[in-house]
Formats: structure tokens, sequence, C-alpha cells
């Protein structure tokens, strides 16, 4: 059975899709993935071992020069793609007109959420049939759910892996050395814990005796990145990353704290023992998922504001009124709990 998944962005979006993939694969034999996304996030559906032809698409850029990009090479080299697919099903897991859209390109047999459970409405016009889903689940446990009502399986009662495996070339690798990682970077000034919080953190990982990796994502990140590596000797800042290359270092870490982003949820996938700060939001319906994530919500009236920026700052104005319960040594803290739960005899991370 050859089935089109569609699930174009964003990089969490992308990244909660996988288990249900697994688990799909898992229960009906023979079973192929092919997956339609974003150009920015091919990486990912490459990793599992269910997928077999990745096609990008750039709905992104496309939209702001449709009429050039319906006259594109790739445009036309997607619109092949497709003719060539023969699928049984199109599942589209993104619940958009634009994805919808992607849906009715393909113009196969095609399942989504109903009208109850989906965020735009008018896209199953497009669906032959639909999945009723409860929007109060977790994005994972939402896309789990659409799978079984689509392939006609039952859920596993375990929690299916998100079955990825980096590639293991071209990254920067560290030498026998112990070292934790902060993703610090979010595109919401709200979801940034505070500088400050970040060198006091540092410290606390390098006189316990670890090395701090720092990954950036684009000039402000690296500023940041840069500072907190100028307070404190032992931290270093990696130098630009492909999405592979960040999962692999990710991978290989005794630990990881994150805020609400992207590069969390990547860390969720590798399986890594995580912390994940939240503030602005709440980590109930699309924060990181898995058994080594272990959120911390902030706390405060305002909580979860949704707002890309904060308006109720601490008593100095350096910080969201909610993070400053979240201190940095209650932070390690929790990562030192994370990282001991998954640790063999010898007192090292075991990576699988």
């Amino acid at each position: 059975m050859r089935v089109l998944l569609i699930k174009t962005s964003s990089l969490g979006d992308v990244v909660h899709a996988l288990p249900a993939v697994t688990e799909a694969c898992e229960k009906i034999p023979g079973l192929q993935f092919d997956w339609m996304v974003e150009e920015s996030f091919v990486e990912i559906p490459e990793w599992h071992p269910g997928v077999g032809r990745v096609l990008p698409v750039a709905l992104r850029r496309w939209r702001k020069q449709p009429f050039q990009a319906l006259r594109s090479s790739e445009w036309r080299a997607l619109r092949e793609h497709i003719k060539a697919g023969e699928y049984d099903l199109v599942i589209d897991a993104q619940g958009l007109l634009k994805s919808a859209f992607l849906v009715w390109l393909v113009g196969s047999n095609s399942v989504g959420y109903d009208r109850e459970s989906i965020r735009e409405p008018l896209a199953t016009l497009f669906y032959q049939q639909k999945i009723k889903v409860s929007k109060e689940l977790h994005a994972v446990e939402r896309i789990r759910q659409l799978f079984a009502g689509a392939l006609n399986y039952s859920l596993t009662s375990s929690t299916p892996t998100y079955g990825v495996k980096p590639p293991v070339d071209e990254v920067f690798e560290p030498e026998n050395i112990q070292y934790l990682v902060w993703l610090h970077g979010s595109t919401w000034d709200s979801k940034l814990w505070p500088e400050a919080y970040w060198i006091e953190l540092s410290q606390l990982a390098v006189d316990a005796g670890y090395e701090v990796l720092i990954p950036w994502g684009d000039g402000e990140e690296r500023k940041r990145a840069i500072r907190v590596e100028t307070f404190v000797d032992g931290v270093t800042v990696l130098p630009q990353m492909t999405l592979g290359e960040l999962a692999l270092v990710l991978s290989r870490a005794v630990g990881v704290v994150g805020v609400d982003g992207g590069p969390a949820h990547l860390a969720a996938a590798v399986s890594v023992p995580m912390i994940c700060l939240y503030g602005a939001t709440r980590p109930l319906l699309t924060g990181s998922w898995g058994e080594n994530c272990h959120n911390l919500q902030g706390e405060a009236a305002c909580v979860p504001c949704l707002k890309r920026k904060c308006t109720n700052l601490s008593a100095d104005g350096m910080s969201q009124a909610c993070f400053t319960t979240l201190q940095p040594k209650q932070v390690f803290q929790q990562l030192m709990t994370q990282i001991s739960s998954h640790n063999d005899g010898d007192g090292l991370r075991v990576v699988r």
C-alpha cells in the first residue's frame, strides 16, 4: 500500500507526525509513505525508514510570486512526481486550506480531519473521508488517531517512537567530552528564557564537569550565544548547522535544555534527555513530546498569554514574569534528574 502524507510545516509539526508513521508501518506490513513537506524541512522525513520519496514544496516562497511559481520547473516537477506516485490514499495531517489545495492537486482518495476537528473547516471539502479527533489531545496523539482511522487499525497501548536516525557524516563532533546543549532560540520574544539565566545555567553545568554547546539559527541567536560563551569558560558556540548536523549533535548529548520551538522538538525526536521551558505557551497540545522530555511551565496570572511579546515583565524589567518562576538552579536540578533516569551503571547515558 502506498500513501502520500501531506504535512508541510512547521519544524515542530513535521516532527510530530513521525510517531504516527512509525506506528502505521508497524501495523501494516509493506506500507510505504511518500511525504510532501516544505523545502526547509526535507531532511526530516528522509531520516525515517518508512518514508520512500520526499516531495518538497515551497508554498511559503511560491505564494509570494504565484504566477512565476506556476510557470517554474519546480511546479512541473512536482506535478510529474505526483502523477508517478499512483497513491492508494492521501492523508492531510496539516488541516489547512493550503494543504487541502495539495490534496486537490494529487486527486487521489483523500482523508483528513472532520469539520469539528480541523483548524480550517473549508479544507474538509477536499476530503473523501473525514475523521473526528478531539482538539484537546496533543498534536502527536491527534495525528496517531487520524492515521488509525484512515488506515483502519487500532492504536497500540505503548508509545510509538519517532523512528528517525539522523545522518552521521559532515557534523561537528566534540572529542571525548560529556556535553550539554542549550536550545535558546525562538521566533517569539516571549518564549526566550532570560540571557542572564543561560549564563548562570552554563556556570552550573561547567562546575558540574560538563562542556556546554550552544547552536544558533540567526544573527541575533549567534550574538546571544557568543555573549554566554564570553561569560563562562567551558561554553562553545557551534558553527551554523543543517538540521541533520544539529540532530546528530543533540543525539550524542548527555542532556538538553530548550525553549518552546522547533529545535526542542528535534531533540525530542532523537530521544535525548531534555528539559523544555514554557512561559507564554503551554505544552499540553503542541509541546515537546516523548518519554525523555520533561516540560517545565512558568507560572503567572497571564499564562498562557500566547503573545509574541511579553507585556508582563518582572520588577527589574529583564524577564517575563512567568520565567522568574523557572530559575537556573531549579532547571539544572531537573535536568540532572532527567539525565540520571536514563543512565546506565557507569553514569553515562546509553545511546541507542
